[in-house]
């Protein structure tokens, strides 16, 4: 059988969410026997020593842009040219006339439930658009639909009054190279290339609102005016021009002084990063599974995060749930974590147990199995 993925981002310098959930697969499955050819395709980009092609794995470049354009114009005759049998399209849309049957992951149904234009980048917005349109084909197209948490399995089925069969949960994971980092020259080299500090709280977020920059921005100011922000904030890839149009909003510019920005910091560098910070802050608004919690775990750092699924349904007993929505409650789940060393140690001890239930072997074999069930 010849299996065809799609995996347009793979190449890019900057990966998030998706990018590194479909790198993770392939890796996996680069490692099993699985007796099948598969032909991952890909925009060529910078980035692309990522993965090497093997005995049974072909990369194929399509060339193309926007992804839009790529996916449902350039993908198509590629998925013919090369006889595939079934094509998985990693990233929530497909395109419409494909010559093989498609197994869709759809991460997140997000941007059906509520259509804002004003807020996040204009590309975040320009996307939000095309999946719009998209995905409800997409989803009638596709043979299987996959998702990553039961939380989102059941919105998916609501939403689109799917049969039960037609959508399966299949969990992400954390990759092997995320664990405590103690080797001092690398957490120095780190440190130095990224201006970091000795200690302090790490946040990942972005301009999308559901990351809730604004929340954790409150919370923080909230601490300080207290008197009791001691650490500084790590906060990667954030836009200093939005950092700075929240802290004027929330009329909290002085905050400023307790953020370092440190621009954006590639996957495999960012356990170095994570093994440093005393706790992670992760109360997002809304996700489909949240792979940073597992990374956090993974290098032994406690996290707070929001009392809802997934983050419920993934962090389990290992992290400490604030309401997302309220700043105050994030506030209070910051000082206590930062001013009791026994729960920050059973987090942590919880939080390498919790790991243990989630693997990139166990997706790619999950993945592998339907696969084989659509042809």
């Amino acid at each position: 059988m010849r299996i065809g993925i799609e995996a347009q981002r793979l190449f890019r310098k900057k990966k998030h969410g998706m990018d590194i959930v479909a790198l993770e697969l392939i890796k996996a499955l680069q490692k099993i026997d699985t007796g099948h050819e598969f032909v991952v395709f890909v925009r060529p980009d910078t980035d692309d020593k990522v993965i090497t092609p093997g005995a049974n794995f072909e990369i194929v470049r399509v060339e193309g842009s926007p992804y839009p354009v790529w996916e449902q114009f350039k993908l198509p005759p590629a998925v013919k040219k090369y006889g595939i049998d079934v094509l998985h399209c990693t990233a929530n849309t497909a395109p419409l006339n494909s010559s093989a049957p498609i197994i869709t992951t759809l991460h997140d149904i997000i941007y059906l439930e509520k259509l804002n234009l004003t807020q996040g980048s204009m590309y975040q917005r320009i996307g939000n658009l095309y999946r719009r349109w998209n995905v409800p084909r997409t989803v009638k197209k596709s043979k299987i639909i996959t998702t990553v948490s039961n939380f989102e399995r059941k919105r998916i089925l609501d939403h689109f009054n799917l049969p039960e069969e037609k959508v399966v949960t299949v969990y992400n994971a954390v990759g092997s190279h995320f664990k405590k980092i103690t080797d001092p020259t690398e957490l120095e080299r780190v440190k130095k290339k990224y201006n970091l500090p000795d200690e302090y709280l790490f946040f990942l977020g972005n301009t999308d609102p559901k990351k809730n920059v604004r929340g954790v921005l409150a919370a923080l100011a909230i601490l300080k005016q207290q008197g009791k922000l001691r650490l500084p904030v790590v906060m990667p890839d954030l836009d200093s021009l939005y950092l700075t149009q929240i802290l004027n909003d929330i009329k909290a510019p002085d905050l400023a002084n307790d953020i370092v920005l440190c621009g954006y910091i590639p996957n495999v560098e960012i356990p170095a990063v994570y093994s440093r910070a005393v706790l992670f802050l992760y109360p997002s608004l809304r996700e489909s599974f949240g792979i940073p919690l597992l990374e956090a775990m993974a290098c032994g750092v406690p996290v707070v995060t929001s009392n809802s699924s997934p983050m419920t349904e993934v962090a389990g007993n290992a992290a400490l749930y604030a309401e997302a929505a309220e700043p105050e409650s994030i506030a209070d789940n910051i000082d206590m974590l930062l001013n009791n060393e026994q729960y920050r140690q059973q987090l942590i001890e919880f939080g390498m147990e919790r790991i243990k239930l989630f693997s990139w072997e166990n997706t790619a074999r999950q993945m592998l199995s339907l696969y084989e069930k659509i042809v």
